[in-house]
């Protein structure tokens, strides 16, 4: 951060113009070209392409293009969608979120690197609403059950303080944005496609409203069009920017099956909703959980549980899921499950109800009307509401 603002106005504009010059004259990952730039900066990188200087493999990536691209006009492109980019040199570049992208690049994991730049419909600060993120996918042809549980799922990790990462799809993802939109959360769609395309269209609102409230992120430029492989590359910035991914509804082989492939590759937890044994959507998750690779989850308390560091408070503590009585004394206990079937019960009656000596009766009721258990009237005992 410190160096990006000693850079200058027109130091800055240079780099966010090589950045936007190599994110479109390559298709994504481009894992010789982001490995390149790591190595040598951004500028320094276009200067060896456009002399022809370039490492073979990183010049392989970027032939078919770098020609016809203008990042001059690709700048003003993003400015007419009303978007803007973002780029590693930026303070709000989420790095903490592709930080295992470049590792595992470094490595020699296939398919997979850091992004070049994103480009990004929103105010959101990237950092911010990434730092804790928790990605929620699944099913375009989701079934009414998965998408009620997704936007359960999407709701309650978004008033527990999480941004619901997704990507925008009909089904399971557009469920998750629209849980978090309503609990007044967080959300992020990564999208397959420029920033300035709805996609799908039948979400246009959608992915207003989830711009509105959080963002909406593509490391393709303005005007790129959905291809199918597409999807799959995008899928690897969802899984990157989750602290876990949480599977709904997957068929055998689908999209969400690939992210949560992902995830697990790149160390990221993976947590799975079980299904109807009967239902095809439901088969992916049973088989995550069954080879190991997923952990089994059926609330929003035991998404958290997961993500929780080791001695923070259990599901049950986080969702105030534990009785009041549960402090109690086993006898008292028993004597306050007899006052919840009574109205103005003597002690007489509480006795024989929950079997307790006369005497430890009249000693425990006190105690319960002292802590708010009980209450006593002129027709006897009752349970305090």
């Amino acid at each position: 951060m410190g160096n990006w603002a000693k850079m200058g106005e027109k130091g800055r504009r240079e780099v966010r113009l090589a950045r936007a010059f190599l994110a479109a004259a390559a298709e994504p990952p481009a894992p010789a070209l982001a490995g390149f730039v790591a190595r040598h900066g951004a500028c320094r990188t276009v200067e060896v392409i456009l002399r022809g200087k370039a490492p073979p493999d990183v010049l392989a990536e970027v032939e078919a293009r770098y020609e016809h691209v203008s990042a001059e006009q690709l700048l003003e492109a993003t400015e007419a969608a009303g978007a803007r980019l973002v780029v590693p040199e930026d303070p709000d570049w989420p790095g903490s979120a592709f930080e295992n992208l470049a590792g595992a690049r470094e490595v020699g994991l296939p398919e997979v690197a850091e992004p070049i730049a994103l480009w990004v419909r929103g105010r959101a600060d990237l950092t911010a609403v990434l730092d804790r993120a928790i990605a929620v996918v699944g099913a375009r042809a989701a079934s009414g059950y998965g998408e009620h549980v997704s936007a359960e799922f999407g709701h309650g990790l978004a008033k527990a303080g999480f941004t619901v990462v997704s990507g925008a799809a009909y089904g399971i993802d557009g469920a998750a944005h629209r849980g978090a939109l309503a609990a007044g959360g967080r959300t992020v769609a990564f999208l397959a496609c420029g920033v300035d395309i709805d996609y799908p269209a039948g979400h246009s609102r959608l992915l207003r409203a989830v711009a509105e409230q959080g963002a909406v992120v593509s490391e393709y430029p303005p005007g790129t069009e959905p291809r199918k492989h597409r999807f799959l590359v995008r899928n690897r910035l969802i899984a990157a920017s989750g602290r876990a991914t949480v599977v709904v509804e997957a068929g055998a082989r689908s999209g969400a099956g690939n992210t949560a492939n992902t995830a697990d590759a790149l160390g990221r937890p993976v947590l799975a909703v079980p299904g109807p044994v009967t239902s095809k959507n439901s088969v992916g998750c049973h088989g995550m959980v069954r080879s190991g690779r997923a952990v089994l989850v059926t609330s929003t308390e035991e998404v958290l549980e997961a993500v929780s560091p080791i001695g923070a408070p259990s599901a049950a503590e986080v969702s105030g899921a534990h009785r009041r009585t549960d402090g109690l004394h086993p006898h008292a206990q028993r004597l306050h499950d007899s006052l919840r079937g009574m109205a103005g019960a003597s002690a007489d009656e509480l006795a024989r109800d929950c079997g307790l000596p006369l005497g430890e009766v009249r000693a425990l009721l006190p105690e319960l009307e002292l802590s708010g258990f009980a209450v006593r009237s002129d027709r006897g005992w009752s349970i305090a509401r």
